[in-house]
């Protein structure tokens, strides 16, 4: 359906305008066509006339190409396109012959992207916001590489600052009592049995080696053996949900190799930074902040924004030509405050984009789910991956726009039905290699078919289908250029709720060949796109459910 968009640039251009980008929507109600376009009113200023009457050029140049079945004008300018039979199986042909490929557009240009996301503290293991986080940076960073960009995804540890300290003397605390021995546990100490598990696991391996001595001596070794097996813990749950990073940026490593100093040094010679009741200051408000910010207070230490600046100081460094970080919800404020860095930084505050992720409320069977024991505060991701499954539990996550508030319901999660979201567009694909299975067994075989004998595709659920199949390509710019994975997911699950019903109510294997070639073709395409958009999300797509 992409090819519309070259149509009407032509159209345009006729008129004596230009337009960089052409908006195609999918209508609600297929009684006003397949395709519609408001690119009308986006001419009306430029064009100085009224956007039907522009519309209706547009439609009167366009009505006779071969690709289009009619073309009608709506409301104030929306053009309402309808493609003709004979087009759509050109199409379907071009698919078949040509595979997965053809189903992506080439991109506006070759960019080099680096996503952050995920990038929880190391202090203890992975919470469902996490989770989230990570289904929609992993997908993200499929869906940029997929359109051709080269992409890096990046975790960030923030391994250098009072969180990890506080998970170091949350296990110096436990295991003091492992050997009866009283140590005032911290006020905001991490409570969760993994810090009593860890604790003991210490104590085993060196008895009683650190009984007697102070925290301020000993925290190094708790503070640097508690990060450590967090991290690994956190590595490996990422793993088992399928998310596997490119590098992981330590923080400490920021300032043991001098990168904080160096960014800050070359800031202060631009004079970018000034000193003020013995503190160092960002001068944020010249970049849009509300207020300047503090980045060395006046005992010296480093505010985690100094190690924020420096950060993506070093991302620039690094080449990149977008940076994409996906944050918690509750990092809004904190948005403002970068796009000051970038451009202070002599950047176009553009090269940065923040995606926000909300939380996501837990439930069985429509009730909230208690607190986990093991981690003392929140269900883990770990907890629920094995319980529904990891490509259920990212496909759920990947059901709402990042921004948007989820609920994760656990019982529907499990159940084998059209209420699971995931494991209705699976069985779709299972379903098809269940059919190819049957037809081998009578003897036919996809490849001995011509594909001439998608001519027999006659039925209106059928045209329905395969219409869904070609608005892939559309579906994956719109994804692309918004940055939105989830926009891939509802787009399976309209493909898999067209398929179901068609299946249901109309035999593939009959004794007509020619219509059994048919329907076997286009079960092909819909497989291609299952398996397309599927990986673009990460998830798998079995043969067997």
């Amino acid at each position: 359906m992409i090819f519309l968009k070259d149509l009407i640039r032509e159209a345009v251009s006729r008129l004596g305008a230009e337009v960089p980008y052409v908006e195609l929507e999918v209508p609600r109600d297929e009684k006003f066509g397949d395709i519609s376009t408001p690119v009308a009113m986006t001419l009306a200023r430029p064009l100085r006339r009224a956007p039907r009457q522009i519309a209706e050029e547009i439609a009167g140049s366009l009505e006779e190409d071969p690709a289009i079945q009619s073309v009608d004008v709506a409301g104030p300018g929306f053009l309402n396109f309808r493609i003709s039979t004979d087009f759509l199986l050109k199409e379907l042909e071009r698919v078949l012959r040509h595979g997965p490929d053809c189903l992506v557009p080439e991109p506006p240009e070759r960019r080099k992207v680096q996503i952050e996301f995920v990038s929880a503290n190391p202090t203890g293991p992975l919470h469902l916001g996490h989770g989230r986080g990570a289904a929609v940076g992993a997908a993200l960073a499929n869906l940029l590489q997929r359109g051709g960009y080269e992409v890096e995804k990046e975790f960030y540890i923030n391994d250098a600052g009072r969180q990890v300290r506080l998970l170091g003397e949350s296990i110096y605390a436990r295991y003091q009592e492992r050997f009866g021995k009283e140590y005032p546990f911290p006020e905001d100490g991490y409570k969760g049995d993994y810090i009593s598990e860890l604790a003991g696991r210490i104590a085993e391996e060196v008895g009683e080696k650190y009984i007697g001595i102070s925290f301020d001596e000993a925290g190094g070794f708790f503070i640097e053996r508690g990060t450590r097996e967090m991290l690994d813990t956190i590595r490996t749950d990422l793993e088992t949900f399928g998310v596997v990073f490119d590098r992981w940026q330590s923080e400490k490593l920021l300032y043991t190799e001098g990168l904080v100093k160096k960014c800050l040094d070359g800031l202060r010679s631009e004079g970018k930074l000034y000193e003020k009741d013995g503190a160092l200051w960002f001068r944020a408000s010249d970049y849009g902040d509300d207020k300047d910010r503090v980045v060395v207070k006046s005992d010296g230490s480093h505010t985690y924004f100094a190690s924020d600046i420096a950060y993506h100081w070093y991302k620039i460094q690094r080449g990149f030509d977008e940076l994409i970080d996906i944050w918690g919800a509750d990092h809004h404020g904190y948005i403002p405050r970068m796009k000051a860095v970038i451009r202070a930084l002599g950047e176009d505050e553009g090269k940065l984009s923040v995606i926000l992720v909300q939380m996501v409320s837990l439930l069985r069977g429509g009730k909230p789910v208690q607190m986990s024991k093991r981690s003392g505060e929140f269900i883990t991701l770990r907890e629920v991956i094995e319980e529904v499954g990891a490509d259920t539990t990212k496909f759920i996550f990947l059901t709402r726009k990042a921004d948007s508030h989820l609920e994760f319901d656990i019982e529907v999660a499990k159940k084998e039905s059209s209420e699971n979201p995931v494991y209705y567009v699976q069985y779709a694909y299972a379903r098809i290699q269940s059919i190819y299975r049957k037809a081998a067994e009578q003897g036919i075989g996809l490849e001995d078919i011509p594909f001439d004998a998608i001519m027999y595709l006659k039925e209106p659920e059928e045209m329905r289908l395969l219409k869904k199949i070609l608005l892939y390509p559309l579906i994956f710019e719109g994804a692309f250029r918004a940055r939105e994975p989830h926009r891939i997911t509802f787009y399976l699950q309209e493909l898999a709720g067209l398929f179901h019903p068609y299946y249901n109510t109309h035999r593939v294997l009959s004794d007509d060949a020619g219509l059994t070639g048919a329907r076997l073709l286009l079960l092909r395409a819909v497989e291609l796109v299952l398996r397309e958009a599927l990986s673009v999300l990460g998830i798998s797509a079995p043969e067997r459910m």
